[in-house]
């Protein structure tokens, strides 16, 4: 049962209604964003939801047991207020959605909640995107507890890791640009893989404030320290841009022990048997 106003009630239990769908997005920083699917702006609630960008929204699927609820939204890139650039940039990570319908020829009656949740997943296509929307009980789906596995389970530098990064980072210049994902400094003179799986973040240029997870690094000679990214970043790469990159960690006891001297902060079991191991025979195994 979802609480509606007298006037509403009665409007949606008529043959023939007047309603459109708003979309409120509270980003983490704070901005808030309207949207909606009529074909003129509306503005509830002191929120102006902007018409222009148009959008298609999934079946809503709701239980009354605890199983995730299921929306999506996909939509074209066209207003000004929502870019791919930000998108990539991971503007819209983790923002609170609203989701409501009113209707339009009085909007005085009020709002119909449909849905309250977070953005998940953001898939980008051709001037178009596709964004996950999870409800509250998403969060009671997640996992508690942790698995054994070979390699740490830690994030570098975070509190269980215990690593100053501050110490293990350093600053550049980007000197050549060879397309959105590689990039390269001819100061660098760290040996090949130093900063593989390390992140870099932008301290000037266009994505300054941007951090970008680094899938290789390698040291040539001819050019220095070639940057591989994971992904492109939203905005172009200038020659001149700033940058503070920290050295990475490939999670393993070797590199734990050898790069950082942190042992005792592994939050791995390396020298637990593995299913092959595990599943061994009398008649298979050497050491019998």
């Amino acid at each position: 049962m979802k609480d509606v106003s007298n006037a509403l009630g009665a409007h949606l239990a008529q043959d023939v209604t007047t309603l459109a769908t708003c979309w409120k997005v509270t980003r983490r920083d704070g901005v808030i964003l309207g949207f909606t699917d009529h074909d003129m702006d509306l503005v509830f609630d002191g929120v102006s939801y902007q018409a222009e960008t148009g959008f298609t929204p999934s079946a809503i699927q709701n239980s009354a047991d605890l199983r995730v609820d299921n929306l999506d939204m996909e939509g074209m890139l066209s207003s000004g207020s929502l870019t791919e650039a930000e998108i990539r940039a991971g503007v819209y990570d983790f923002a609170a959605i609203d989701v409501f319908v009113v209707n339009y020829r009085d909007i005085s009656q009020g709002a119909l909640q449909l849905r309250r949740g977070w953005l998940g997943e953001v898939a980008m296509g051709q001037k178009a995107f596709v964004a996950e929307v999870r409800g509250l009980t998403q969060r009671l789906s997640q996992s508690v507890g942790e698995l054994y596995s070979p390699s740490c389970r830690a994030t570098l530098g975070d509190g269980r890791c215990k690593i100053n990064l501050a110490l293990h980072t350093v600053s550049g210049t980007v000197s050549a640009v060879s397309s959105a994902l590689m990039f390269s400094d001819s100061s660098r003179i760290e040996a090949s893989g130093l900063f593989s799986f390390g992140k870099v973040t932008f301290s000037s240029g266009a994505n300054v404030g941007i951090s970008m997870e680094i899938k290789d690094y390698a040291l040539n000679g001819a050019v220095g320290g070639v940057f591989s990214l994971v992904l492109p970043l939203p905005y172009g790469l200038q020659v001149g841009d700033g940058f503070q990159v920290s050295k990475g960690c490939d999670k393993t006891l070797g590199v734990c022990a050898g790069r950082f001297a942190n042992v005792a902060n592994f939050r791995g079991e390396p020298l637990v048997p593995g299913l092959d191991r595990m599943l061994e025979t009398a008649g298979t195994r050497s050491d019998w």
